[in-house]
């Protein structure tokens, strides 16, 4: 099993009503949106999705509701995460009965986990569906930390397993699996401070929210990477560079949401016990909103 992911892979937030309930048209139309603004993929449901604050109907809609909007124009990444392996197949498997080319899978759980158990559940994920899985490790959410070795040894021994999103901001991470797999495990990058390094040590894409509010300079940077120039995507980069670290540090739904409320394309508010933005620094994200054009 392959995948042809490459590029930015955009993360949409999940847009709620003014009852908090999901606003599938609005998702719709910010989905339609960041494909035709060119953007290389969609990854619905991971954290800036609020994937773990919504249920399972809820899910689902978001599911259906973004594979429809792409239309089969560009890749879609469905995070399916869960808490236990029971009800992460039953995600992996109606992601791919909905159409998604693929799944990012990041291990939950509220015990840590073994690489045995870890191993285990990857494998029973695979077993039950026929498309790519991306493992994704990010330990500051997950609370667990997958080393590189564990990573290859997933992609060597688990069939479906086909990339990994290495999301600590240890570029040395990126080039052991390099390393150990001779350029055959594709990576992707989900730390935004790290993107330069990570495509200069071939990361296959970057996975990030800021194609939400500001899409044009990701891929300018993407493109500049690509053709080798280094100097002009350091120059956007820097320039993108404020808006990125803000977005993160203020928790990407409730920011990527007040961001979108700014241009003109409201999503409602984060789902508590996240809070929307605050005053002050919703004046500060306009102000680099309009920095960046």
């Amino acid at each position: 099993m392959t995948s042809s992911l490459a590029g930015i892979i955009a993360y949409p937030v999940t847009p709620f009503d003014a009852d908090q309930r999901v606003d599938t048209a609005r998702l719709h139309s910010l989905v339609s949106r960041l494909v035709d603004d060119g953007i290389h993929a969609i990854a619905p449901l991971g954290s800036t999705g609020e994937s773990a604050y919504l249920n399972e109907l809820e899910w689902s809609a978001v599911v259906d509701t973004t594979v429809a909007a792409v239309a089969k124009r560009v890749p879609v990444v469905v995070g399916a995460s869960d808490l236990t392996t029971a009800n992460t197949i039953r995600r992996a498997e109606y992601a791919q009965w909905a159409g998604a080319e693929s799944v990012m899978i990041l291990p939950v759980s509220y015990w840590p986990l073994s690489d045995r158990e870890i191993k285990a559940h990857y494998r029973a994920i695979s077993d039950a569906i026929d498309i790519p899985i991306m493992v994704y490790n990010n330990p500051a959410t997950s609370g667990i930390d997958m080393r590189p070795e564990l990573l290859v040894e997933l992609f060597e021994t688990i069939d479906n397993v086909t990339m990994v999103k290495e999301s600590t901001g240890d570029i040395t991470r990126m080039n052991r699996i390099k390393e150990l797999t001779g350029g055959a495990l594709p990576f992707f990058n989900g730390s935004n401070p790290l993107i330069l390094k990570a495509l200069q040590a071939e990361a296959a894409g970057w996975c990030t929210a800021a194609p939400c509010l500001r899409p044009q300079p990701c891929l300018d940077l993407y493109a500049a990477m690509k053709a080798g120039q280094v100097d002009r995507a350091q120059q956007i980069y820097d320039s993108l560079q404020p808006l990125l670290e803000f977005i993160v540090a203020g928790g990407l739904p409730t920011t990527v949401k007040a961001g979108l409320d700014l241009l003109g394309a409201p999503a409602g508010h984060p789902r508590a016990p996240l809070l929307p933005l605050d005053g002050p620094d919703r004046a500060t994200l306009s102000h680099l909103l309009n920095t960046i054009k």
